[in-house]
């Protein structure tokens, strides 16, 4: 690899040539403010805020976008670059709905960040002169765009077109005027839209954010009128520590069950036993497809984003999706009908409230076919960031709670169940069990790490029973588009696809805790929120889904067996093509 040297601030570099200044300078510590600069994302460098002074050259340059050469000179932090800096984040603010105080991005809010370390007044903001622009909003069942928030450093944009593969967002309008939004601001909710909420992630401010419906929440807790259970995914557990200051990838499971009592939750159950109730529908399912040859590939059906994803875009493939409802509507499904006859509640006085890491499960609750006996399987879904708000609201000391461990029935789990929030997961959580069922006894192999990891697709060749099975893994809206494109080849017989709306799967959920644009250089937050659930999962006694004794005892009490009558009425459900405004 070639290096230069260089001199940043009088500190001499020996650096590859590759870098740009702003790399070469994040690499040794050296601090260079960004606002528009997303690693890999966004780097078009439309905010002026890295500009540095390049000696030997009149004008102020970007540090996003200049690469290093060899004898280099460069000042961070002259009299000029601050000015430069002040003068463009002033411009910026002038245009900015501050409203900090109820914001979302309240505690992590990047542009918030930069205006108190240049100690900036609203000086243009705050002119009469100057008209504020239109305020535009965007809302749907999960996602909720506010024009007034937004910097136009264009970050959701790229995220929407690179993560998501979509392109739904783009700039409308021009000058004074420009705002983001889908074209000529259509509804969200009929864009295309695959809720995966990268743009949110992308987002330095709150001018994306999920739809908040934790004072709802807040409110029936504190009615005392309902009986309400609260049942958090398995990512949850490995995010929702950063809220509080902790390292990303800290699993706080047991102060996440305590923070449930202090908020006055009835119960609690966990979406982890919901998930091994899932491999045995879902891994049963397949098992039938495999007697009876398919159609093949079957598709995973947990990732409401992916679930959007098919259905708007690749309608044809709607009878290889497994009719398995998602973990927490199964959860719901079960709280409501088997467990509220040990509750001693009646199915009508029950809230259920899932805590996910993932904003399209606010539109999956609100689908007409997630329902049972007239009673929605789950009412409220409240993201990892509105769990972590909700907390913060009733001064609750998190850090400092005592680890609790719920007793109930449904809050049983194994390790197959908690990695489900980890790209994957699913697909090794099934083969732990699928392989065990048909090879008829119990396998000595539990961990499949060829499934595992970040790479978008991952394929893999297993040999059950004598018969080579091909899975794959894929995550990522831009991943499962490449994807479509090589099983249309086709070239390769695929029998088991895991597919998920978000990059990394659960653990990088739209509703997980936002990183900064400097974090997300530094870590691979998938990867570490992903070892927590792994190293959990490890830690566990029982690593396979149909050794669960609870969920054993439900289907002796209440199911019967994997796909059976009674779990498909309650357990399974059905999916249609949707339409979206460009195919209308």
């Amino acid at each position: 690899m070639e290096k230069v040297n260089i001199t940043i601030d009088g500190i001499k570099l020996s650096v590859p040539a590759s870098y740009t200044i702003l790399e070469a300078a994040a690499k040794n510590n050296i601090y260079i403010p960004r606002l528009c600069f997303l690693e890999k994302i966004h780097e078009e460098s439309s905010c002026r805020v890295c500009v540095v002074e390049v000696e030997g050259s009149r004008n102020l340059k970007n540090a996003c976008t200049i690469q290093v050469w060899d004898g280099m000179v460069v000042k961070t932090n002259t009299d000029r670059v601050i000015n430069s800096v002040t003068e463009n984040l002033k411009l910026t603010a002038s245009s900015h709905n501050f409203e900090c105080w109820k914001c979302a991005r309240e505690d992590n809010c990047e542009f918030l960040g930069l205006l108190k370390k240049f100690d900036v007044e609203n000086t243009y903001g705050e002119d009469r002169r100057y008209e504020p622009k239109d305020r535009i909003f965007n809302a749907s069942s999960s996602i909720v765009i506010d024009s007034s928030k937004c910097v136009l450093c264009g970050r959701c944009v790229s995220g929407c077109e690179k993560l998501s593969g979509t392109s739904v967002l783009g700039f409308n309008q021009r000058g004074s005027k420009t705002y983001v939004g889908p074209a000529l601001n259509h509804d969200i909710e009929d864009s295309g839209c695959i809720y995966c909420g990268k743009c949110i992630q992308s987002c330095p401010v709150a001018a994306l954010t999920d739809k908040a419906d934790f004072p709802q929440v807040e409110k029936i807790l504190k009615s005392k009128e309902k009986f309400v259970v609260v049942q958090p995914a398995p990512a949850v557990r490995a995010a929702l520590g950063e809220e509080f200051g902790l390292p990303i990838g800290t699993n706080v499971e047991g102060k996440m069950f305590a923070a449930f009592k202090e908020l006055g939750f009835s119960e609690i159950a966990d979406v982890n036993w919901a998930a091994d109730l899932t491999i045995m529908e879902e891994g049963t399912e397949f098992i039938h497809r495999l007697n009876g040859d398919g159609p093949f590939p079957m598709f995973t059906s947990c990732s409401p984003g992916w679930i959007r994803y098919i259905e708007q875009y690749e309608s044809d493939y709607i009878p290889n999706l497994s009719s398995a409802k998602s973990p927490h509507q199964m959860g719901g499904a079960m709280i409501k009908h088997y467990w509220s006859k040990k509750l001693g509640v009646e199915p009508k006085n029950i809230v259920v409230v899932s805590i996910m890491p993932c904003i399209a499960k606010k539109w999956e609750a609100a689908r007409p076919e997630l329902e049972y006996a007239g009673l929605r399987d789950v009412d409220y879904v409240l993201t990892t960031r509105e769990l972590a708000r909700m907390i913060k609201r009733a001064n609750i000391d998190f850090v400092n709670l005592k680890d609790f461990k719920p007793q109930g029935e449904l809050a049983v789990y194994t390790g197959a169940g908690n990695i489900f929030g980890a790209t994957g997961g699913v697909m090794e959580a099934a083969v732990r069990t699928v392989v065990d069922v048909l090879e008829d006894k119990d396998m000595p192999q539990i961990d499949y790490k060829e499934l595992r990891g970040v790479l978008n697709i991952k394929e893999a060749t297993l040999k059950i029973k004598g018969k080579e099975i091909n899975v794959a893994v894929v995550h990522g809206g831009h991943a499962i588009k490449e994807f479509f494109e090589i099983l249309k080849k086709g070239k390769k017989k695929f029998h088991f696809v895991e597919l998920m709306g978000c990059t990394g799967g659960c653990v990088n959920g739209g509703g997980q805790p936002v990183v900064t644009a400097e974090e997300y250089s530094k870590f691979d937050v998938r990867a570490l929120r992903a070892k927590a659930l792994y190293d959990n999962d490890m830690s566990l006694k029982i690593r396979k889904s149909h050794l669960n004794p609870s969920i054993q005892k439900a289907y002796k009490e209440f199911l019967g067996e994997p796909c059976g009558k009674k779990s498909h009425e309650l357990l399974h459900t059905k999916f249609a093509k949707q339409d979206f405004y460009h195919t209308k």
